[in-house]
């Protein structure tokens, strides 16, 4: 595909080792980088989009399966990125399977919290009768990161929560030792508190969750 082409080229001239080697130390080594940092990254990126813009628009898909299929972290990146631009109000029901896979794959933080937010996110906005189903099987499995992008799902929906769903998968999660399931809970009831901090304040106060969600989820509110 000529934009992967172009795309990789582009960044193999813009390779700095220094900030590559700063940069997977950051991400604890999971991952390798050309070492270009977000701002340039996302400028060579859009420029040579731009320059390919039939055939990204064409691909989505599968150009975002090769990217995320490539060594470098720049390019799980940039496949995530356009994934949230072209399939947004245009997804198809299996989808989810690629949703999935992306989440189940290259597996880290950075990821998995933007297709969470950014991606299943809309996705069940497009097909809310699958959110039942999806959810409660990304909540059971033994992916870890599966386990936190049911709890993260709903970050961008403000008004739009459902708030039983939420507060049922922070339960489901909340004996958890993992740190990053921890987190989670704490972060999505934070978000969620912006919107409805009462609810908030009164499941975490009744839910025995663990130090570090009760500490996260309560940060911004006022409790006696």
């Amino acid at each position: 595909m000529n934009f992967i082409i172009a795309l990789e080229n582009a960044f193999k001239q813009k390779e700095n080792k220094g900030n590559a080697f700063a940069m997977a130390k950051y991400m604890k080594n999971n991952f390798s980088f050309f070492g270009i940092k977000t701002e340039e990254r996302r400028r060579i990126f859009k420029e040579i989009w731009k320059e390919n813009k039939q055939e990204v628009s064409a691909n989505p898909r599968e150009i975002a399966l090769a990217l995320y299929s490539k060594q470098e972290r720049e390019f799980h990146y940039c496949a995530i990125e356009i994934l949230i631009k072209e399939l947004k109000v245009n997804y198809k029901k299996e989808d989810i399977q690629l949703i999935e896979k992306l989440i189940g794959n290259n597996s880290w933080w950075d990821s998995v919290d933007t297709i969470s937010k950014y991606i299943l996110g809309e996705y069940l906005l497009e097909f809310p009768l699958e959110t039942k189903n999806v959810i409660e099987r990304f909540s059971k499995s033994e992916n870890m990161w599966l386990n936190r992008s049911a709890i993260l799902f709903q970050l961008n929906y403000k008004q739009k929560t459902n708030a039983d769903f939420l507060f049922s998968e922070c339960l489901k999660q909340a004996h958890s030792k993992e740190f990053f399931i921890q987190k989670a809970i704490g972060w999505a009831l934070r978000e969620y508190a912006k919107t409805n901090p009462e609810a908030v304040k009164n499941f975490v106060l009744e839910a025995n969750l663990k130090p570090l969600s009760t500490k996260e989820a309560l940060k911004n509110i006022c409790c006696p």
